[in-house]
């Protein structure tokens, strides 16, 4: 049975697929657009001629994580809840033991964007994004008197910071905290944000793990 044929849109989207898999299997820098082609059962013609260079795939490769990222971080944020509950899940998704895209993979972006502009742009904008959107529903929330933060941005800033750091030190060193203890630091960390350094309502103790892969 033939190769099913697929449009445009379809090939290119299964070609970033494709090199996503291959950037967090092998890393930027050894990457091949033959790795790509391989792992689909192409020619390496049909994927330069979607895109022509290796650095245009890798660059298109990051864009299209970050957008699926945003897309299920719009989706978390977007939820008919309290904004303490919305951030929660958010910050728990995003830590370096919930679903979010693989933590390779960004670690990997950022030492590329270094180095090439194109990559810096991507990595860029899917960080100021990212903080805006965790900005907005802190700001909701402190309006709606959930929670007290004189300023959302930089909160945002400082939370965003803390999970990167985290998520460095979990990737690259294999730290050997349980799940649930880094969870647990994630929500001290969002309640020192949101001015409740005591604990956020319904955060369950430290160490007690959380219901669900990405909280409540």
């Amino acid at each position: 049975m033939g190769r099913v044929r697929l449009s445009v849109a379809e090939r290119r989207e299964e070609l970033l697929r494709a090199a996503v898999e291959q950037i967090e299997a092998r890393g930027v820098a050894a990457v091949r657009i033959a790795d790509v082609a391989s792992a689909l059962g192409v020619s390496n013609a049909l994927v330069l001629y979607h895109f022509s260079t290796k650095e245009k795939l890798v660059a298109a490769a990051f864009a299209y994580a970050a957008e699926g990222d945003l897309a299920h971080l719009r989706r978390l944020l977007g939820r008919r809840t309290t904004a303490v509950r919305r951030l929660r899940a958010a910050v728990h998704w995003y830590a370096p033991t919930g679903r979010a895209k693989g933590w390779r993979l960004w670690i990997e972006g950022w030492a590329a964007a270094l180095r090439e502009p194109a990559l810096r742009e991507v990595a860029q904008d899917l960080d100021r994004q990212w903080k805006a959107a965790l900005a907005g529903v802190i700001a909701e929330g402190a309006a709606a008197g959930e929670f007290r933060c004189a300023d959302p941005a930089a909160a945002a800033w400082r939370l965003t910071a803390f999970l990167d750091g985290l998520a460095v030190q979990m990737t690259a060193y294999a730290a050997t905290y349980p799940r649930a203890t880094l969870l647990s630091w994630a929500d001290e960390a969002l309640a020192r944000e949101l001015g409740q350094p005591d604990g956020m309502p319904g955060t369950p103790p430290p160490g007690t793990p959380p219901p669900g892969a990405a909280g409540a």
